[in-house]
């Protein structure tokens, strides 16, 4: 078994050729500084350029370099996901590979882990060296994941960021959820969640490999991880009260317009259309029918998240009298 080290540095990487030797060099000079045990595992998502080359030639001269290497590109959160699984640190620093973040930030981010008692540490970008198209975007997207998630961080997106080695060890990221961390952390169970104003340095080396949709896509993640976070062991309470709302909303118009029909008829000997002729009988129709099929998809959603606990999906964090 490989020994505990005091910090992982976990860097994604995509055709950052230039920048991997300057950052290695950085790093590994931070820690030697600081007295921090460590290792650097750099992660390769498919690059089309040399940057793999580079990563083996860091590795022959710095010991403390690790690499991953994907078939192809796969996305951020796959690159951080299989990043934390080989971890050994006791810390995780994760950061980006393009030197906007600072490794000079990396000991007092593991101080207010280790010293402070903090789960989890988000980078802020209090000043950035972004273009507006970029900043714009990014102050109302975590406006947005702030108030829906609870969590009073200013940059869910900043890649600088630490965690306690249980953090990691017991989450996984996929799609664009590597924003969405410190939600994921928190539906764990880590709420110590905080927060640093880091430095954020304009971009030395290549160009940025995120577009605006990007914005459009963590959105959707957003809304997954809030609905799967509150009602994944419990999901006939979301679908099953739509479904009853709906089908009773059906039911009450069916009623209306049975009663209208005998009204009409049988007190006031008026004719009116035949209950099939108004649009109101297709609303009702359809509501019903809505109702119970979200009803039934409830039921089945239950029946799947029971199976899933008797799976022991449980995190347990201490056990007392067992091995």
């Amino acid at each position: 078994m490989l020994e505990r080290v005091d910090i992982s540095v976990v860097v994604p990487l995509y055709n950052e050729e230039e920048s991997l030797p300057e950052l290695c060099s950085w790093i590994s000079r931070v820690m030697k500084e600081n007295g921090f045990s460590y290792e650097i595992i750099l992660v390769d998502d498919g690059s089309k350029d040399r940057s793999w080359h580079v990563v083996r030639q860091i590795f022959d001269t710095n010991p403390y370099v690790r690499g991953i290497r994907f078939n192809r590109n796969y996305g951020k959160s796959a690159a951080l996901n299989t990043g934390f699984k080989e971890t050994r640190g006791r810390v995780v620093i994760t950061m980006d590979a393009d030197l906007q973040d600072s490794p000079d930030e990396i000991p007092g981010l593991y101080r207010m882990v280790t010293e402070e008692g903090y789960d989890l540490v988000s980078g802020w970008k209090q000043k950035r060296y972004d273009p507006i198209s970029k900043t714009i975007p990014s102050k109302f997207f975590n406006g947005v994941t702030r108030k829906i998630s609870g969590i009073d961080l200013h940059d869910f997106n900043c890649g600088l960021k630490a965690y306690r080695s249980e953090v990691v060890k017991s989450i996984d990221i996929y799609g664009e959820m590597h924003r969405y961390i410190p939600v994921i952390a928190k539906w764990r169970g880590f709420t110590a969640i905080g927060e640093k104003v880091v430095t954020h340095r304009a971009r030395k080396y290549g160009y940025t490999k995120f577009g605006l949709e990007r914005f459009i896509y963590g959105f959707l993640d957003l809304m997954s991880i809030t609905f799967v976070s509150k009602f994944r062991q419990r999901p006939m309470h979301f679908f099953g009260t739509l479904g009853t709302l709906s089908f009773l909303t059906g039911l009450l118009i069916t009623i209306w317009l049975i009663a209208e029909k005998i009204y009409y008829v049988q007190y006031l000997h008026q004719p009116i259309r035949n209950v099939t002729d108004q649009p109101l009988f297709f609303l009702a129709l359809v509501a019903l029918i809505v109702g119970v099929q979200l009803f039934m998809t409830g039921f089945l959603a239950e029946m799947l998240a029971m199976q899933g606990a008797r799976q022991n999906n449980y995190l347990v964090i201490e056990k007392v009298g067992l091995q």
